[in-house]
């Protein structure tokens, strides 16, 4: 079977899922939504930076849905619960990369997307690197022991190549050192990441006491050149947060994300380049997953080494299109679905 898809955004990511979509035997690109106006009417090989495909970007969401598509593949930056819901409701499916998972960073929102899959008989599934696939490499690791005491998932990097001044602030980066509320700025910013401990406790057959978030913060001793712009001395340039799921008094699940701009950081923290997880259990469990470029990579730049990230924040959701399809009606997790793999990658 071929599946029908639409892809919602042509940003970085969305770049990622419309080569990769294009790649994949499997799948057809029969549309694209276009946020910016400037973008509307191009073709969407042009805005991916290929040759041109035949399929023009739009802005016209009622034409989008009346090509019946299979999928949407969601990758704006932040997601829009009255959009996912108006997709869902008329049947079809959406994988996406934009702030969410289970939907309890949502509130109201998660009941909505809810009530709109089983209006459309349709299925919602969030995923990512981080949050998503990380997590599933967490449950993957802890699959191996006959007890399991509490499962830790880090992100650690230096995530300098990475211009995106708009989720960068968001976090705390370019903030001064102390101003009030930044703890609560980035649980709200990172809530995404409380969806992924909600999963962790569910997949470990856990109900959560509670889920909370703490933050820590580092500066700069010199300024930090991004690109678009610049992270001032005395102001945030490193970023950490450790998502908590608490059971029985125990804590059980700790999503950290440790991030640094730069080689002026104070405190200096160390960063593991890298996905740490860390089973603590019988037996004690330690898997690193790291990225490196293929051998017929082309980089000029450490801004052209941050593709890899779109790749695989856009892929994980881009290769569960079949089982998102083929699901029950409702939000799924990879609680829900059967093994994903890179099928349709493989090249001849």
């Amino acid at each position: 079977m071929t599946y029908r898809v639409v892809q919602w955004t042509t940003g970085n990511v969305g770049q990622r899922s419309v080569i990769a979509v294009l790649a994949n035997p499997l799948l057809e690109l029969v549309g694209c939504f276009a946020w910016a106006p400037d973008k509307v009417g191009q073709d969407v090989g042009t805005l991916c930076g290929l040759d041109k495909i035949g399929v023009v970007a739009t802005d016209d969401v009622d034409a989008l849905l009346a090509l019946h598509p299979d999928c949407v593949v969601y990758n704006p930056k932040w997601p829009d619960v009255d959009l996912m819901c108006r997709i869902l409701t008329v049947g079809i499916n959406i994988v996406a990369t934009a702030g969410f998972l289970t939907g309890h960073a949502l509130g109201e929102g998660r009941r909505q997307l809810q009530e709109a899959c089983a209006v459309g008989g349709s299925s919602v599934f969030g995923s990512g690197m981080n949050p998503g696939f990380l997590n599933l490499l967490g449950l993957v690791s802890a699959g191996i022991c006959d007890r399991v005491d509490k499962i830790t998932m880090l992100e650690s990097v230096d995530s300098t190549g990475y211009d995106s001044p708009d989720t960068e602030r968001s976090v705390g980066f370019g903030q001064p050192m102390g101003a009030p509320g930044l703890p609560d700025g980035v649980a709200r910013a990172t809530a995404v990441f409380g969806d992924a401990v909600w999963l962790t406790g569910e997949a470990l057959g856990l109900q959560l006491d509670e889920v909370r978030c703490e933050a820590e913060f580092a500066t700069t001793t010199a300024p930090v050149d991004l690109v678009s712009w610049v992270i001032e001395p005395g102001q945030v340039a490193g970023v950490a947060a450790s998502w908590q799921g608490w059971y029985a008094g125990k804590l059980v699940v700790d999503l950290r994300v440790r991030w640094r701009k730069g080689r002026t950081l104070e405190p200096d923290w160390k960063v593991e380049h890298g996905y740490l997880v860390q089973v603590e259990g019988r037996p004690n469990v330690r898997t690193k997953l790291t990225i490196a470029p293929p051998d017929d990579f082309v980089a000029t730049s450490v801004q052209d080494y941050m593709v890899l990230g779109m790749i695989i924040t856009s892929l994980p959701a881009v290769n569960a299109i079949p089982a998102v399809c083929d699901a029950r009606p409702g939000i799924v997790t990879y609680n829900d679905l059967p093994l994903i793999a890179s099928r349709g990658f493989v090249p001849a």
